[in-house]
């Protein structure tokens, strides 16, 4: 398919636009001139006839009717029902041979009616409108139609002296336009084409007072940030898979070659070695599982199963499953549910207890000295809000804007020493916007660090 440049089509579209105009002024000056002469001239006569108010001994009606006339260039004739003349305007112009016409009307049973005359002092064509006044009052008005062959002539020699200087100015004005409109989109057009280049310092910028451009060069800016930052994302994403799985794979090697050179005889350290091959295994599981349950999500091939069941139930399930944390390191693991026994709600059980064990590790990796977590699920208004506290460092606001995205740490110690794929929080988000759940994260000075999220209530 041809492409043409937005400032041809303007410019075509403008000379197309003047050129449509000036046919029109061509026919209705020209083409159709008399016909609007002939329709103008009959509706002023109409007019006249029906506005003209007449009484028998009227003594001022042959002055009024003669300024009529004079200022209206219309021939007035007036009789009674036996065709008697009682005012008639006398000049060469009004030397119609109306008799037998009038005739025909007073005879007849119509009270308006319109006649296409021929002068036949002047042999000029005129309209006459003979109308009923009352029952003894009859009015026939009539003007002639000037020749307009002279007036069309003029009229054809001006409109081609107008269309050269219409279509003239058109070009320039199209011109004009389409320049200004297309030179800032061309513009963008460029730095668009570098963006996609991989040229992310690139600026969309704009000297017009377009509304419309200005929102679309604020957009795009506002788009390059956005691609500026997943960029650094996936450089991120690539440093950190590398890194976590280049560092189990190191160490799976290192301790198997350990018990192949050295310690092959020795059962007990051997056992040791392989324990430790197992649980960096297990790291590589779990960062793989992760990566994939993040893909399925993000490409929306990950379908919700809903049933119902327990929430509350389910929380201490997952709580009952970190005991380990409670006995061997010393964390406090509380659940507050106050006044809430059961909570039955429809969602995918497998998936939200996904989000809870994430948010539950999350906590305890970032916790304080005070090696604390809180789960609390509390009714408000129309939702039921269950939150994950850490008594951990605080975050700020940048690190509150992107502590759900892809391999996101921030730069605090962890409290314990846990290994993550840094896809938890991720994947929170993701399963909750699936649920359409609202969710979110608060980070203040006495209250801790708080994840939640909303389950609307039935």
């Amino acid at each position: 398919m041809m492409k043409n440049k937005l400032a041809t089509k303007i410019f075509i579209y403008l000379a197309i636009f003047s050129l449509l105009i000036l046919i029109f002024l061509f026919f209705f000056q020209v083409i159709f001139i008399d016909s609007f002469y002939e329709w103008t001239k009959t509706k002023t006569i109409k007019n006249l006839a029906n506005n003209i108010l007449i009484t028998e001994n009227d003594a001022s009606l042959i002055d009024k009717l003669d300024r009529i006339s004079y200022q209206e260039n219309v021939c007035i004739e007036i009789t009674n029902k036996n065709g008697y003349t009682l005012y008639k305007t006398y000049n060469n112009s009004c030397r119609l041979n109306i008799e037998t016409i009038k005739n025909n009307f007073l005879n007849g049973n119509t009270n308006t009616k319109t006649y296409n005359l021929i002068n036949t002092f002047t042999n000029e064509k005129s309209i006459m409108a003979a109308t009923k006044l009352n029952d003894n009052l009859y009015i026939f008005i009539s003007t002639s139609l000037i020749p307009l062959n002279s007036t069309v002539s003029i009229i054809e020699q001006q409109l081609i002296i107008v269309s050269i200087v219409v279509l003239l100015l058109s070009i320039g004005v199209a011109y004009f336009i389409s320049k200004r409109l297309s030179t800032p989109i061309i513009k963008i057009s460029k730095a668009a084409k570098l963006i996609a280049k991989g040229k992310l310092k690139t600026t969309f910028e704009t000297t017009s007072d377009i509304k419309e451009l200005i929102d679309l060069t604020n957009a795009l800016n506002e788009m390059k940030l956005e691609l500026a930052k997943t960029e650094e994302l996936q450089k991120d994403l690539l440093a950190n898979v590398s890194h976590d799985l280049k560092t189990p794979l190191t160490m799976i090697k290192a301790y198997a070659e350990l018990i192949i050179d050295i310690n092959i005889n020795d059962k007990e350290k051997s056992k040791e070695n392989l324990k430790v091959i197992v649980e960096e295994a297990d790291r590589l599981t779990s960062l793989v599982n992760d990566i994939l349950t993040l893909t399925k999500i993000e490409n929306n091939l990950s379908i919700l199963e809903p049933s119902i069941f327990d929430l509350i139930s389910l929380i201490k399930k997952i709580i009952k499953h970190h005991e380990i944390y409670i006995i061997k390191d010393g964390y406090h693991i509380t659940f507050k549910h106050k006044n809430i026994k059961s909570l039955k709600i429809k969602a995918d059980k497998k998936k939200i207890e996904q989000v809870i064990y994430n948010l539950i590790n999350n906590a305890l990796n970032y916790t304080g000295e005070d090696k604390t977590v809180v789960i609390e699920l509390k009714s408000l208004n129309d939702i039921y809000r269950l939150s994950i506290t850490n008594s951990g460092n605080l975050l700020s606001k940048e690190e509150l804007d992107h502590v759900f995205d892809k391999y996101y740490r921030n730069n605090k110690n962890h409290k314990r020493k846990v290994y993550g794929t840094g896809l938890g929080l991720s994947i929170v988000k993701n399963i909750l916007l699936l649920h359409n759940y609202n969710y979110g994260v608060t980070s203040s000075k006495g209250e801790g660090t708080v994840f939640y999220f909303d389950i609307k209530k039935d």
